[in-house]
C-alpha cells in the first residue's frame, strides 16, 4: 500500500506538483502565512466558527434550542472519533508522506514523520464544517468552506497528497452523517436537562431567548401579582 502514489504519471502526483508549485513561486513571507494557516490557523478559525454559531443559537433559544446545541455539541466530538478511526487506517495503508518519495518539493514546515493517508488536518476540519451544517447550514456552509481551504493548504505545503486530503474529507463527513443519529440520541436528552437547569441553562439558551421551558412571560409576573392582591382584597 506504501506504494500508492510512487509513480510520477499519477495524476494524484501531478496535482501535487501543480499545487505545491505555487509556493515555489510565491513570496517568502505568503509562504509562511500559509505554514500558520494551514497547520493552526483554521483550526483557530473553525473553533471559533462554533463558538460563534453556538452563541447565535442561545441567543435566538427556540423549541430547537436543545437539539441544535447538541448538534454543536457533536461537531468536535465527530471530529475526536474521526480521528480515532483514522489511527489505524493510517497504520493499515503506510503511505509515506510525499517528500519521502519524491524530490523536488517545496515543504514548508518540517518534523512530519508520519503516515500520510489519510489527513488529519482535512479529516478534522470536514468532520467539524459538515458537524455545523448540521447544526446550522449557514454556519456550516462557511464551515465546509474553511475544511476545502485546510485541505488545499496541506497540499499547498507539501504535507500531503490531494488524495490524503480528499480521504480525511470522506471519512470525517461519514463518521459525522452515520454516528448522528446515534449521538444525537444521546447528546439532546442531556442538554435539554441541562436547558432546564437554572444553574447552567444559560448555556443553552440566553435569559432573553424566545420559547423553551421554564420561559417566563414579560408581564406574566406582575399580572399574578395584581390577581393575588384583588383576591386577598
Amino acid at each position: 500500500m506504501a506504494g500508492l502514489a510512487e509513480s510520477g504519471s499519477n495524476p494524484d502526483v501531478d496535482l501535487l506538483y501543480d499545487i505545491n508549485g505555487l509556493a515555489k513561486d510565491a513570496p517568502h513571507w505568503f509562504d509562511r502565512v500559509m505554514e500558520f494557516v494551514g497547520e493552526w490557523g483554521l483550526l483557530l478559525a473553525m473553533v471559533m466558527l462554533v463558538l460563534w454559531c453556538w452563541l447565535t443559537v442561545r441567543k435566538r433559544g427556540g423549541e430547537d434550542a436543545a437539539s441544535s446545541v447538541a448538534a454543536l455539541v457533536w461537531a468536535p466530538l465527530a471530529a475526536g472519533v474521526a480521528v480515532l478511526v483514522n489511527v489505524p487506517i493510517r497504520g493499515f495503508v503506510e503511505r509515506p508522506r510525499p517528500f519521502v518519495d519524491h524530490d523536488g518539493l517545496d515543504v514548508l514546515i518540517g518534523g512530519k514523520s508520519d503516515f500520510s493517508f489519510v489527513s488529519d488536518h482535512a479529516t478534522l476540519m470536514m468532520a467539524m464544517g459538515v458537524g455545523l451544517f448540521v447544526a446550522n447550514r449557514k454556519f456550516g456552509l462557511v464551515g465546509i468552506a474553511l475544511g476545502l481551504f485546510g485541505g488545499f493548504c496541506r497540499v499547498y505545503m507539501g504535507v500531503h497528497y490531494p488524495t490524503d486530503v480528499i480521504g480525511g474529507f470522506a471519512l470525517g463527513t461519514a463518521v459525522v452523517l452515520l454516528l448522528s443519529p446515534l449521538a444525537m440520541a444521546l447528546l439532546t436528552p442531556v442538554v435539554a436537562a441541562v436547558e432546564r437547569s437554572p444553574r447552567v441553562g444559560w448555556l443553552v439558551r440566553s435569559r432573553g431567548a424566545s420559547g423553551g421551558p421554564g420561559k417566563v412571560i414579560p408581564g406574566a409576573r406582575s399580572e399574578v401579582e395584581a390577581e393575588e392582591r384583588d383576591l386577598a382584597a
